[in-house]
């Protein structure tokens, strides 16, 4: 995260004793990936943050594919998965691999706990809903169409407003999620020709320090499970720290589509980038302003990665029998294109009003076996059933004659 933020106070120096009003010196942590060498922050607590009364296992979290295996197109309704429950420990698993998982999850419980990922970077999209995210570096207000990105040992809280849905799509990466190399200078700034700039990106803008003491339960997802940890003070007793390091969040609607006289490929869509897959955001936009072209993207194998998209609206220009929250996996091995009438139906058109997100892998992607219980199994005959409805709707054709 190339953009140097920071709250409260800190010293002047890095690594000297900041005195606290009683003469004591607060606790200094740094917190970053790849060692040292990697972005990092550092934060100054008002206790220790390693003072842990207990720790206990609490749950495995062992993800289970789907046991067919058969190569095709899925489609899976989200709308169907049952609503309610904890915004970090009630999510549905949808797709994984060893470098990225999907899953998804309509919370409308408060989490009492607090939690931390210490072996993911989480991209939370909120497709619907709006609240606070409570962290050690400082609030952030969400709302409809951010990507949250929680950098992984972040700790953190859901603050939901419950007056509105919460329908939340979550991507867990298993590296880093940063920017696209091609849209940074080699100082990291943003370049002229990105998608979006350092002013899109919201970053915490109030530290809330809490100096209390008693039992404050942490839940931490490590070793593919869950492990409580109970602190004998408040988590968020930072009362200054500065750095690289923290959570941030970007909307999908300050996205600036890259739109040309022809069709453009999805990486123009890009997003951000990890290891192993990307992200891109498909947002309202004009259409190429050749007169011959046609906005439908062409019927493509991807030899090399799978693709996954999230449906935020109930439209999409080159898919039919979706709806809002639909996920489609496109694997890799098949190729895969517009529905039937949808590649010729685009052509003379204007602009698009679709909005989804795409998740490209580059190794395949599992299914997993909750994914099952809301999959359309008919998804992967929906081609030629459309093309059989276009036709029939044509009526019979002439018969020939000399």
């Amino acid at each position: 995260m190339p953009i140097y933020h920071t709250l409260g106070r800190v010293p002047q120096k890095r690594h000297t004793a900041m005195r606290k009003p009683d003469g004591g010196v607060y606790s200094e942590q740094l917190m970053g990936h790849e060692g040292f060498t990697g972005t990092s922050s550092l934060l100054y607590h008002v206790h220790p943050p390693t003072t842990v009364r207990s720790v206990r296992r609490v749950r495995e979290l062992a993800w289970e594919a789907d046991d067919d295996a058969t190569l095709k197109h899925r489609h899976f309704r989200t709308s169907q998965v049952k609503p309610g429950g904890s915004p970090t420990l009630d999510r549905t698993l949808l797709l994984f691999n060893a470098d990225i998982a999907m899953l998804y999850v309509e919370p409308d419980e408060q989490d009492a706990h607090f939690y931390r990922n210490a072996q993911a970077d989480e991209v939370v999209y909120v497709a619907k809903g709006r609240g606070v995210l409570e962290t050690q570096f400082g609030d952030l207000p969400y709302g409809e169409g951010d990507y949250v990105m929680i950098h992984r040992g972040i700790m953190h809280r859901w603050k939901l407003d419950l007056t509105t849905p919460q329908k939340f799509c979550v991507f867990e990466s298993r590296g880093h999620v940063r920017w696209p190399k091609r849209y940074r200078n080699e100082f990291g700034q943003l370049l002229e020709g990105a998608p979006y700039s350092e002013r899109d990106i919201r970053r915490p803008t109030e530290l809330k320090t809490h100096d209390e003491m008693g039992d404050f339960p942490i839940l931490v997802k490590q070793y593919d499970g869950l492990n409580e940890f109970v602190l004998d003070h408040h988590p968020f007793d930072v009362v200054g720290w500065d750095g690289y390091f923290y959570p941030w969040i970007f909307n999908i609607r300050d996205f600036e589509p890259i739109v040309g006289r022809v069709h453009q490929p999805p990486p123009v869509h890009q997003t951000f980038q990890g290891d192993g897959f990307v992200i891109c955001s498909f947002c309202p936009r004009p259409y190429d302003f050749d007169p011959n072209a046609i906005p439908a993207p062409y019927n493509h194998s991807n030899v090399d990665s799978d693709e996954v998209l999230f449906y935020a609206s109930d439209e999409f220009m080159s898919r039919k029998g979706i709806e809002f929250g639909s996920v489609t996996h496109h694997p890799d091995g098949i190729p895969h294109g517009p529905h039937p009438g949808r590649y010729e139906a685009s052509i003379g058109q204007t602009h698009t009003n679709e909005l989804a997100v795409m998740m490209d892998s580059f190794r395949p992607l599992k299914v997993a076996k909750a994914a099952t219980k809301i999959e359309d199994p008919s998804y992967h005959r929906s081609w030629i059933e459309a093309q059989h409805e276009r036709v029939a709707a044509k009526g019979p054709a002439l018969p020939l004659t000399d």
